[in-house]
């Protein structure tokens, strides 16, 4: 199963603003999937501070690997930090 977060990031906004919208869909996302099944086709739009949708959040069948990530994306495991949410990002239970 992998869980997949896709977020469009405004690129004329500044770094901070950027990182505080980022930082605040995971900690509410991440408190919310609590209501969901995590089947896979399970998913859910993401809204920013402003409940303007700005994504979304899926469950899909299959194991991730390193090669399913979008080029450039910066995951965690490779030291992307919240700029590998701007593109993608997969639930692994750590935080």
């Amino acid at each position: 199963m992998r869980f997949v977060l896709e977020v469009a990031v405004d690129d004329a906004q500044p770094k901070e603003t950027t990182v505080r919208e980022l930082g605040r869909i995971l900690r509410y996302w991440g408190g919310n999937l609590h209501h969901y099944a995590l089947r896979p086709g399970d998913t859910s739009a993401v809204y920013d501070s402003e409940y303007r949708e700005v994504g979304a959040w899926r469950i899909t069948a299959g194991a991730a690997t390193a090669a399913d990530a979008p080029e450039g994306s910066g995951s965690l495991s490779e030291g992307g930090g919240a700029a590998g949410a701007k593109a993608a990002g997969a639930a692994d239970g750590e935080g």
